[in-house]
């Protein structure tokens, strides 16, 4: 059963794109792709979702893009990297994410 991104938390598509380009610049389908196959076919981001998000973190400074030809494709297409204040994000972001799994962990776990 797969999760579309309309099913995650506010902010967690965000999380997840700039997690992904800290493992790497790559282009818009290839942020899709990583997602999916990291997640092991869970979770599903369609364009019409990543596009808007990708813009929005580049007008934040968090990421950046340029135009190029990835190694993985033949054709010109925009990449999109992690800048510095990108990385400091993934990093608050990514412990208040952890502070909120333990926090819902703590519920479930409640008899």
């Amino acid at each position: 059963m797969g999760v579309s991104e309309s099913d995650f938390l506010p902010g967690t598509l965000d999380l997840l794109i700039l997690k992904t380009l800290a493992m790497g610049e790559s282009h818009g389908w290839g942020v899709s792709r990583r997602i999916r196959n990291l997640s092991r076919d869970i979770l599903d981001v369609n364009q019409g979702s990543l596009y808007p998000a990708l813009h929005r973190l580049e007008q934040r400074g968090l990421i950046e893009s340029h135009w190029g030809t990835p190694p993985d494709n033949n054709r010109r297409v925009k990449l999109y990297r992690l800048t510095d204040d990108g990385a400091k994000a993934l990093a608050r972001e990514r412990a208040s994410w952890e502070g909120f799994v333990q926090a819902v962990a703590r519920i479930l776990d409640t008899v």
